[in-house]
């Protein structure tokens, strides 16, 4: 079918090397209907049901209609005759705004793409003449237009032709067959890169990662006092020339990286440098420039911040192919404000970066240490459900990378990355948290859970085996709230009534002595010595310290392993006097509990749910044993 053959074309050119942030557009038409993509619908991932059937007679006649000569009310009736042009069964759609011009064509196929290749040319001083040389009569160029029924109307005539470029905006191809739209976007590009001077190379590798892990969540505070927001950062390289880029280049830049970026040096006053750009302009600023470091992309989530970064990016690679065609030209002013306030484009941004219904955790960054397996990979999914973006750590880093993978799949892209960490090494610590600010902007859950257990009694254990434990689970927990707490500082420092959480999962074996497991019980026992005391100390940057103490996993790697699980361990240690199997340590474990189970990472992210929402309690340990262990 031909929605199919469409829908194959089009998640083609959905890549990044054709268009960025869902933009670009598809269609197909026969006779008597024209089908286009819906607006707000990702070119990479459209379904064919998401396509617009439109009436392609009723289209054409609003080319020979009077409208208006008020832009507004130009615009307004125009778009209201589009829809009107909506088949019946497709009124729950929205059609892109360039149905229009889509029909215009005299092909089955069109194809609207924004390459930065492309733009290199259309966004060029000299663009039109480049064209003319490079293309002559196979190419169309359309000046600069304001998008909607005018530029329609202004390429009515020139529409007849299978190319046409797009001042400031990109380019359309247009065929009988997806084979020959994949013919004519070869020749644009080959032809286009036979006059390039010079390439894009835009990132940098060696920049002051303390410089950017402060800049960040100071960012994120700013653009959302309570943090519900994201910050990605771009190492820049020592030559990169931000100059070009203080003007927008296309309306997909103003779209998603609005006019004009905030531009501070290390010796600015940050908070009123941001302060004066909101105030300035009634919204805060989606890109971020500290030259000599890189930029910052902002945005209310993940997936806006991502289209802001990558828009900026874009524009980036723009202005150095521009300077093979006799320099940037970005957008003029009066432009600009045209499509700051056009309401098709706003419906257009906020249809592709609305998020899902808030949850209890939404917008909040967590790191999970051991998060590769047990109740640390249960906690981390639990975590992602209820919204948080969450960094798996783990010296397992295949498992933790599997784990992220999964989550992404689950609960959407960019909502979960894998970090490599030993929690016994200070540096590798700091280096996780830096990472984790960077991948997303700041950080408010860290969640010590990464552990060890090595039972035996004092005749049986070795001191480097209780070394070994110490190091992990009483000093690791130490490394990480020493580290996460720097950012959590920062970001209390820019908004007074933000509050962050350090959690350590502890255990039962943290608030009861346990037989032959000194080793342990020992460190979780000074874990919560740690935990009463980060908690006086941290109390005044808001940020509550608690711990969390399980009863057993039974079901986890830590208990359940066939070779080196508790079963197993506490089998040939003896610590079950009878116990001939691990299924009979099992049964005597279970039957110590009220509740006549183990426990579970539900029943710990519930009680970590409860620590993060709450805002009173703090230095407290709080028990899930179902009852094995009980308050006095």
């Amino acid at each position: 079918m031909s929605l199919e053959i469409l829908t194959g074309m089009s998640r083609k050119y959905g890549t990044e090397d054709y268009v960025l942030a869902g933009g670009g557009n598809t269609s197909f038409k026969n006779e008597t209907t024209l089908y286009v993509k819906g607006s707000g619908t990702s070119l990479a991932a459209v379904a064919p049901e998401q396509f617009v059937a439109m009436d392609l007679p009723k289209l054409k006649d609003m080319l020979a209609k009077e409208y208006p000569q008020d832009d507004d009310a130009r615009e307004a009736a125009a778009l209201a005759d589009m829809m009107a042009a909506r088949l019946p069964g497709e009124e729950h759609k929205r059609p892109s705004v360039e149905a229009l011009l889509h029909g215009l064509f005299p092909y089955k196929y069109v194809l609207h793409t924004h390459p930065a290749l492309v733009n290199g040319l259309t966004c060029g001083a000299e663009g039109e003449r480049r064209c003319r040389e490079i293309f002559g009569e196979r190419a169309a160029w359309i000046p600069l237009t304001k998008p909607g029924y005018i530029l329609a109307l202004a390429c009515k005539e020139k529409a007849k032709t299978k190319i046409m470029f797009m001042q400031n905006h990109g380019v359309f191809a247009a065929a009988d067959t997806p084979e020959e739209i994949d013919e004519i976007m070869a020749d644009i590009f080959s032809a286009l890169k036979s006059h390039l001077k010079t390439e894009p190379e835009l990132s940098g590798t060696d920049f002051d990662t303390d410089a950017a892990c402060k800049l960040a969540p100071a960012l994120r505070m700013l653009y959302n006092a309570e943090g519900k927001s994201a910050v990605l950062f771009s190492a820049g390289k020592a030559s990169q020339n931000y100059e070009p880029l203080r003007e927008p280049f296309t309306p997909d830049h103003i779209v998603y990286c609005k006019d004009t970026p905030l531009f501070v040096s290390r010796d600015d006053d940050l908070r009123k440098a941001f302060e004066a750009y909101r105030a300035g302009k009634g919204y805060p600023p989606k890109i971020v420039v500290m030259e000599g470091l890189g930029f910052f992309a902002l945005g209310a989530n993940i997936k806006e911040a991502t289209a802001a970064r990558e828009l900026f990016r874009d524009a980036m690679k723009i202005a150095v192919y521009a300077e093979s065609f006799g320099g940037y030209q970005p957008l003029p002013r009066d432009f600009t404000r045209f499509i700051l306030d056009w309401e098709v484009e706003s419906y257009r941004q906020k249809v592709a970066s609305a998020a899902a219904v808030p949850k209890r955790l939404s917008g909040k960054i967590a790191v999970v240490t051991g998060g590769a397996q047990g109740f640390g990979q249960g906690l981390a999914f639990a975590m992602a459900a209820e919204g948080a973006y969450v960094v798996i750590a783990d010296m397992n880093i295949d498992g933790a990378a599997a784990c992220a993978e999964e989550i992404n799949q689950i609960y959407g892209a960019g909502r979960a990355v894998s970090l490599c960490v030993n929690v016994a090494d200070p540096a590798s610590v700091r280096d996780m948290v830096n990472a984790a600010v960077l991948a997303f902007g700041g950080l408010d859950i860290m969640v010590s859970n990464a552990g060890i257990l090595i039972a035996g009694g004092l005749s049986e254990l070795t001191p480097e085996d209780f070394e070994k434990v110490t190091r992990v689970n009483y000093a690791g927990y130490f490394h990480c709230a020493k580290y996460a707490a720097v950012p959590m500082k920062i970001q209390r420092a820019y908004s007074a009534d933000y509050m962050a959480d350090i959690i350590e999962i502890n255990s039962k074996s943290g608030l009861a002595g346990s037989n032959k497991n000194s080793a342990y019980a020992g460190s979780k026992f000074g874990g919560i010595g740690l935990t009463q005391s980060f908690a006086l100390e941290l109390a005044e940057y808001g940020i509550k310290v608690n711990a969390v103490c399980p009863g057993n996993y039974y079901e986890g790697p830590l208990w359940a392993d066939p070779e080196n699980g508790l079963f197993a361990q506490y089998l040939r240690a003896g610590k079950v006097p009878g116990a001939k199997t691990a299924a009979d340590v099992k049964a005597v474990y279970e039957a110590k509990t009220p509740i006549r189970r183990g426990c579970t990472p539900p029943d710990v992210a519930r009680a970590i749910l409860y620590c993060v929402e709450q805002q009173y309690e703090t230095g407290q340990a709080i028990p899930v044993t179902g009852g094995q262990v009980m308050l006095r």
